[in-house]
């Protein structure tokens, strides 16, 4: 029997459907990535935001239609299916099976249950990575306290809850050990790990037990603002092994829309954060996302936003507000128009790249460590990544070489322009070893 699997949503996603794959293969499933091919077909959803939702069920309808062809079961797993599962079961009959995120290790018992199949699941299953091999994501921990006003996450996964360190390390050693060479932590959010357990944060001492293994690099995701301590900027500043990069999800940077946001970051003590990781011996890139339209939101404040973006942030993903049933936001006043949220968003991007072009021009004439992550055969030449920019969301470095390149292998690369996208030229002299 054949498993296929469409994963939506954030790369904490993507790992949950990783280890689901894992398990499915450990009991003897096959695993396909042409999901024609597929006897089962895992729908591992999003609802983090109205945008998700509506992929999530457009995607469950689509699979749908193919059970008209072929004989197939199909099971929803992921924050669709927790938190609308009463809804979804009665309106989606077509569907064999939704899976809550808190029942998704049982997901062996249950796909059993639709094929008569009779496993004996692996206590300990791997992950069947669905990233290029030589990348993974680490996911250190699960839930969420900070209860924003406008999310539905710890409605959906709980409260934050840290996987113990000694399983991490375990994971980590396997991935190393099967080559991969960028390690990417995430978690709702990475900097409080540990504080359920220990009552402090110890996201540094895990940090250090990762950077001990043979990594390329290890990027950190989604930290706080207001948890961003000065030992986690001076351990990424100073290990080597630590790439020059760290997403902080900020939102916003006005007060006003900060409280109502229920953030615990300031307008100063974002600034004062920024003038720290700036002040630092190396250049540490710094993405973040924001939220534009939040009810209360003046053409004032996202003016200021504006500028701050322009000025500081090297990344960026801007979002307009999208009201969630059951958060406090959703019944908030003050709502902004969505034609003026979207225009809103549109200048804030416009700023964001003014600022971010600025910043590329200092690439030009550097030699820097590129990860090939394959060929642009419409640019004729290879596609890859320095330690300043993340898989998937940031932009990409374009070369050519006067020698073999391999895929997954990292290289010193010349960069001879910087446009939105870096490009350069990796030399024979410089990657002599």
């Amino acid at each position: 029997m054949n498993i296929g699997l469409i994963s939506l949503g954030c790369d904490k996603n993507r790992v949950d459907a990783e280890k689901m794959l894992g398990r499915l293969s450990d009991a003897g499933y096959g695993i396909v990535s042409d999901i024609s091919a597929a006897d089962v077909l895992i729908i591992n959803t999003c609802a983090f935001i109205g945008d998700a939702k509506k992929e999530s069920i457009e995607r469950i309808f689509q699979s749908v239609e193919l059970k008209k062809s072929k004989p197939l079961k199909i099971v929803v797993t992921g924050c669709f299916s927790t938190r609308y599962l009463k809804e979804a079961e009665k309106e989606i009959p077509e569907v064999d099976a939704f899976v809550t995120v808190s029942d998704e290790e049982n997901i062996v018992e249950t796909v059993d249950s639709l094929t008569g199949k009779q496993s004996i699941p692996s206590e300990e299953s791997g992950r069947v990575l669905t990233t290029p091999p030589w990348y993974a994501y680490l996911k250190i921990s699960d839930g969420c306290n900070n209860r924003c006003s406008y999310c539905v996450i710890p409605s959906i996964r709980g409260n934050y809850k840290s996987e113990k360190p000694e399983k991490l390390i375990d994971e980590a050693e396997k991935l190393c050990a099967s080559g991969v060479k960028e390690l990417i932590v995430v978690a709702q959010d990475t900097t409080v790990y540990g504080i359920d357990v220990y009552k402090k944060p110890t996201i540094v001492p895990l940090l250090k037990e990762l950077c001990k293994l043979d990594f390329w690099k290890i990027r950190l995701l989604y930290a706080y603002p207001e948890h961003v301590t000065d030992e986690l900027l001076n351990f990424i500043d100073n290990e080597p092994k630590m790439a020059k990069y760290i997403d902080i999800p900020m939102q916003h940077i006005k007060d006003g829309i900060l409280k109502r946001m229920n953030r615990r970051s300031s307008e100063q003590s974002i600034k004062e954060l920024m003038a720290k990781i700036r002040a630092k011996k190396n250049y540490i890139t710094v993405r973040s996302s924001f939220i534009i339209g939040f009810p209360g939101e003046t053409g004032k404040d996202n003016r200021a936003l504006c500028d701050f973006v322009n000025e500081n942030i090297d990344y960026a993903g801007f979002f307009v507000f999208s009201p969630e049933e059951g958060t406090p936001a959703s019944s908030f006043d003050k709502k902004v128009n969505p034609i003026i949220a979207s225009r809103r968003k549109a200048r804030a991007e416009k700023a964001w790249q003014k600022g971010f072009m600025r910043r590329q021009k200092a690439f030009e004439g550097k030699t820097t460590e590129v990860i090939c992550d394959g060929i642009d055969e419409v640019k004729g030449a290879f596609v890859g990544r320095t330690e300043y920019q993340t898989p998937e969301a940031d932009t990409k470095v374009y070369f050519t070489a006067d020698f073999n390149v391999v895929q997954g292998e990292v290289y010193k690369v010349r960069i001879t322009e910087a446009e939105f996208d870096l490009y350069g030229f990796a030399a024979k002299e410089d990657n002599e070893i």
